[in-house]
């Protein structure tokens, strides 16, 4: 197969995209506020979390059309994510990684997300992360 054929193997015609290459969609530093944590304390007030999100996704069909309604839009998915944590309360960030993963799947034409949450706990002097993937490349 030629390389320019093997270019318009993607999803139109004439776009830039190799077959088999999978592009990736990330958002960096998605600040959530939420109710988190195990302890009595962490039950009454929220604090932030925050998220970095790696997708699998094609992104030859937008780049080629400019248009909005041909890309994984990244602003409906931050939504996505803060959504399920607010609503979630969850105890552990392995929860929430967990679920804002089966979320973005279910809901996006995603066949892999990489979730990563991390929680500041400025008054012990670290940060507490979480990475999960879910799916196949």
């Amino acid at each position: 197969m030629s390389a320019s054929s093997a270019r318009e193997t993607g999803p139109c015609s004439g776009c830039p995209s190799i077959g088999g290459v999978t592009d990736t969609v990330s958002i960096r530093e998605l600040r959530v506020s939420a109710v988190i944590g195990v302890h009595d304390w962490e039950r009454e007030i929220e604090q932030t979390l925050v998220f970095a999100v790696d997708m699998a996704a094609d992104v030859a069909k937008a780049a080629a059309s400019d248009h909005i309604s041909d890309a994984l839009d990244y602003s409906a998915v931050a939504q996505t994510v803060t959504d399920v944590v607010t609503q979630g309360e969850f105890q552990l960030i392995e929860t929430a990684a967990e679920r804002v993963a089966r979320q973005l799947l279910a809901d996006y034409p995603l066949g892999w997300v990489r979730v990563e949450v991390a929680k500041p706990l400025s008054r012990d002097g670290y940060t507490a992360a979480v990475t999960i993937e879910r799916g196949s490349r």
